[in-house]
Formats: C-alpha cells, structure tokens, sequence
C-alpha cells in the first residue's frame, strides 16, 4: 500500500449536469472543445449525466469519498467542472475563484460551501469573485496546478489566468507562482495549466514539447524533479487526447490515478509502468463530457481539509 500523501485528497466534489451541451462561450479560446453532430442535444446531455453517475460510484467503490451535487438549470453548460470555481486546502482554507466567461460565473453555488463547512474543519472562505468587475480572472485547479509538497503554483498564461490573481492567491494560500506560456501546435496559448501537466506524489505528467521557452521548460522539470517526483514527458498527441488531464486521490487501498480512457490509451506502456509503480490507474469513459474541452481531472475538485466526524459512507448525494 503507498503511503499518504498532502497531493492526493481523499474526498472530492462532482457536480451531476442535467442538461450538459459543450459551452458556446469557451470555444474561441479552448482548442479541446468539440462538437456532436450525430446525436440530439437530449442524449448528449443523457449521456453526461450517466457518464458523471457511473464515475461517482467507481471512485466511491475504490474508497474515495464523493459530495454529488445535481445541475438542473440550463444556464450553466460547464458546471461539470467545479475545479474552476473553488478550491480548498490544508489548515482549513477555501477559495473562491473569478471566471472569464459570464455563463461559467453563475456556476458558482453556496450549498457546496455550506456543505464543506457542515462536513470538514473550514476556518475561512477568500473570495476572489469580486475580481470579476475588473477583468481579473483565475479559474482555480484549472488555471492553476498546484503542487502540495513543493508549494509550487504552475500557471500557462491566458485570458483565465491573471498574473495579478495568481499573486494575490499565492500571498494568501503560500505558494510560490511559476508562470510559464504553453501553446497548441497551431501557436495557440493552452486555456488551462491543467491539460498539460498533472501532479501526483512521486511523478508528475508533463507535455513539455508544448512549452516552447526552452530555459522555462527546463526550470520547471527540475523543479519537480527537486521534489522527488519522476517526470514523464507528454507528446503533443497525447496531451490532445487528455493524458495531462488526471488527478492522483487517496482510495481505501492506497492512491489512485483518475482519467479518462482516451486519455488512458494515449499513453505508453513505459509511462503507465512508472505510474504504476505508486499509483494504481482508475480509468473512466467521459467521451460525452470531453466534448467540453476538459477531461477528468476538471470533474473533480479535490478536498484538503479534515473531516468534522468520521465518515463511512463514501458516495454522499447532495439535496438539489
């Protein structure tokens, strides 16, 4: 069994959509996004929800602990991914993020709040939102990838991270912000730090070709590389297919690896022989969900914050 780590938490939040459709306001700068000309908007949204359901019980399954959360407006196509908009922390700490699109803003909801308040020891909310009126953005675990061990803040530069966000987050929360340009193969900034790198206790996921400052690139390697971690190198195939998009969380039985099984068949067998060796890979089918421009890493927002009482139910479903 490995041992626990500050990286992985134990419990997470996902957020049931009840009327998924890829978010129209987010396409002009998220080159993952895609859309599904063969089936009705009904059954994409059908097909999300199931894909959300069958993921929440498998990580219940395998011990982790899971607050589902139902959507059913129609205002809120990216709610699926509520990384963006919170994040908490060891000591008790919660933030509150500012986001760049108006429809993504009104994802932002007071009963997860309130339940992290009820469940877990919080000693403080920052709310970032305000930032909003400003033009100031930072989308959470999304715009940020956040390394624990090394209180290292990764951030791509884009319209969803601002610089002045990040420092104000890193004062508070004590990181130290590392900001770096990433680009697609067609030159394009990368939305969101976490398509191309994830974090995990002894290994970290990284499409380095997609950095194209060299120096940079080579700063941020041996900065995982000070903390221990092994890093495996993403192509630019693989980032694409979602490889950089999983989250390492601590199960019943030692860690586990959530991704999707794109992202899962994108990767080599060398590279899954070094995860392997601390981590055990959990692989979930959320082609629907993809659709969106994120995979299964933006599903999950980690919680780092101590129970209030034990807990032995592992799937909790949340009152609507």
């Amino acid at each position: 069994m490995s041992r626990q780590s500050i990286q992985a938490p134990r419990g997470v939040v996902m957020i049931r959509p009840h009327h998924f459709t890829p978010n129209p306001m987010t396409a002009a700068d998220n080159a993952f996004q895609s859309t599904d000309e063969k089936r009705a908007a009904a059954a994409v949204a059908s097909a999300a929800y199931d894909e959300v359901t069958r993921m929440a019980e498998a990580l219940a399954e395998a011990g982790v602990t899971v607050h589902v959360f139902e959507d059913t407006t129609v205002t809120t196509p990216d709610s699926v991914f509520p990384n963006n908009w919170f994040s908490t922390h060891s000591g008790g700490h919660v933030a509150v993020y500012p986001m760049y699109s108006a429809n993504r803003q009104k994802e932002r909801r007071g009963d997860v709040i309130e339940m992290l308040k009820n469940e877990y020891r919080v000693q403080n909310v920052i709310d970032y939102s305000g930032l909003e009126k400003d033009h100031v953005y930072l989308e959470g675990t999304g715009a940020m990838v956040l390394d624990h061990i090394g209180r290292v803040a990764y951030a791509i530069r884009s319209n969803r991270t601002n610089e002045v966000a990040l420092e104000r987050f890193c004062t508070h929360f004590n990181f130290e912000p590392m900001v770096f340009d990433a680009v697609d193969r067609n030159g394009k900034p990368i939305y969101h730090t976490n398509v191309l790198m994830c974090l995990a206790t002894d290994f970290a996921l990284l499409g380095t070709q997609m950095i194209p400052d060299l120096r940079r690139r080579q700063e941020i390697i041996e900065r995982l590389k000070e903390t221990g971690r092994e890093v495996i190198e993403l192509s630019i195939d693989q980032i694409e297919n979602f490889a950089g998009n999983a989250i390492e969380l601590e199960g019943s039985e030692g860690r586990v690896l959530a991704l999707s099984t794109r992202a899962y068949a994108a990767l080599d067998q060398e590279q899954i022989a070094v995860i392997e060796r601390s981590t055990k890979l959990l692989p979930f089918d959320v082609s629907t969900i993809e659709l969106a421009g994120g995979s299964v890493r933006c599903m999950l927002a980690g919680i780092h914050l101590l129970r209030r009482t034990p807990q032995t139910e592992h799937l909790l479903f949340a009152a609507e």
